[in-house]
């Protein structure tokens, strides 16, 4: 039976839809692009409950935290880099003020594709990361979006978590043991650890077996929560292996690489390479294309990890 791509928006807001059943609390909120991001699931089944406030996505976080103060569980929605626009309201209203308003963007990364540089936010997780209170998150597939979607309704205060425009393959059976706070050890390795976020996850997975081709037995980890990221499960892996590749759709700047980074440099360090969009804005392009152009695909994952391992042994 051939597996076919799934959409991690519309697990969202199917995900979102069927929550609206069971708690009345749950409250969602779009700017004007709930076809793209799938909130219309919800709005569908709950037209009471959801908020369509335009093109206006300051106003939107201000609703939302008022929301919110009142007792509401709250989700607000737009592309990732149009919330962009409400930083200041999301730092100010939402974050400082620890409110329980669950922030999902969708298009983010230069997946996004033909849209172009404009519209492929590479910033984010840098932006979400350095607030207090914000919880950061990145799902691998439709499957795991489903399962952080469920996990955000009970996690109290901020959250942030950004889903892909493209459909994808399923990394995740349907039936998966899934701790939203937890990094996922999906392969086990003994000579370098593959750290990865999002779509890059699969690209991890792929360059294990491009690895595991020569006999370089590789450790594929899923790290699918940047804030609070899981030193403890990233540092075992180091420790094990002696040297860290992270990928991330993203720039090489405040987000996992970053991260991880900042963990290594403090408790253990190792040779490390990140790959990811190297202080670039995107293009416009098939995501096949660019993926290849940023150099953010499983062949760059295999480069860089026979490069870091060449470093732990102490070779140039």
């Amino acid at each position: 039976m051939q597996v076919e791509p799934e959409s991690m928006r519309v697990a969202y807001g199917t995900t979102l839809a069927e929550l609206g059943a069971n708690h009345k609390d749950i409250v969602v909120l779009d700017a004007d692009l709930s076809c793209s991001t799938q909130t219309q699931r919800f709005g569908d089944k709950f037209p009471n409950r959801f908020f369509n406030v335009g093109i206006a996505e300051q106003n939107m976080a201000d609703v939302s935290a008022g929301l919110s103060i009142a007792g509401k569980i709250v989700f607000m929605s737009s592309f990732a880099v149009f919330l962009s626009r409400a930083y200041e309201q999301i730092r100010n209203a939402i974050a400082i003020q620890n409110l329980n308003v669950k922030i999902v963007a969708t298009h983010g990364g230069i997946s996004v594709g033909p849209d172009g540089g404009s519209h492929q936010m590479l910033e984010d997780f840098n932006l979400m990361r350095g607030l207090p209170n914000m919880k950061v998150f990145v799902p691998a597939d439709a499957r795991e979006t489903a399962a952080l979607t469920k996990a955000l309704v009970n996690i109290n205060g901020p959250c942030y978590m950004r889903v892909s425009r493209m459909s994808v393959l399923p990394i995740y059976s349907k039936k998966f043991k899934f701790d939203p706070f937890k990094a996922d050890v999906l392969k086990r390795g003994k000579d370098v650890s593959l750290f990865a976020s999002g779509l890059m996850v699969k690209e991890a997975m792929e360059a294990a077996d491009m690895l595991k081709k020569e006999g370089i037995n590789a450790e594929v980890i899923n790290v699918h929560c940047l804030k609070p990221i899981d030193s403890k499960t990233l540092l075992n892996s180091a420790r094990k292996t002696g040297a860290v590749v992270t990928s991330e759709e993203h720039s090489i700047y405040g987000g996992l690489g970053s991260a991880t980074a900042e963990i290594l440099a403090e408790h253990y360090p190792v040779p490390m390479i990140r790959i990811g969009v190297k202080d670039k804005f995107g293009q416009s392009g098939k995501p096949e294309e660019l993926f290849k152009f940023y150099g953010l695909t499983a062949k760059d994952i295999y480069k860089a990890a026979k490069k870091v391992l060449k470093r732990k042994e102490g070779k140039k």
